[in-house]
């Protein structure tokens, strides 16, 4: 009886292009993480509005509670793109160190909620960082 095949193995300057090319990609999706965060400054700007100028929505202004809804909503999903943009970022660089193995791989697995772009390299990277070959650059 013959053995099983041996795992195809990934030379050591492959899986440094690999992980270059997912730091680079960290950057990138973690600033058009920041970027699509900002969106929601147009509800911010509305829920301000409406508590500052309440006299401008004639012939009946709008409740007091709508207004703190829209700026609380959207102070929420500012904060929660602005921290996932900066986990990007910070990923990207620990990937670039070859630190923080277990980071990058949260990271890479909360990442896959921001679609398509972070569910893509959120996938790729959890591929790469699943190789020995690759672990082991992290521990040297």
């Amino acid at each position: 009886m013959s053995e099983p095949p041996a795992p195809p193995t990934v030379p050591a300057n492959q899986d440094a292009e690999h992980l270059r090319l997912l730091t680079v990609f960290h950057y990138v999706v973690g600033g058009l993480t920041a970027l699509f965060a900002c969106f929601p400054f147009i509800h911010l700007g509305i829920g301000v509005f409406m508590l500052l100028k309440p006299e401008a929505f004639k012939p009946r202004p709008p409740p007091e509670f709508l207004a703190w809804i829209f700026v609380v909503f959207a102070a929420g999903m500012i904060l929660a793109g602005w921290t996932l943009a900066l986990l990007f970022v910070l990923a990207g660089r620990n990937l670039s160190r070859r630190r923080r193995y277990l980071f990058c791989q949260v990271v890479a697995g909360v990442g896959c909620i921001f679609m398509p772009f972070g569910t893509v390299l959120g996938v790729f990277t959890l591929l790469v960082l699943a190789r020995p070959s690759v672990r082991e650059l992290f521990q040297k």
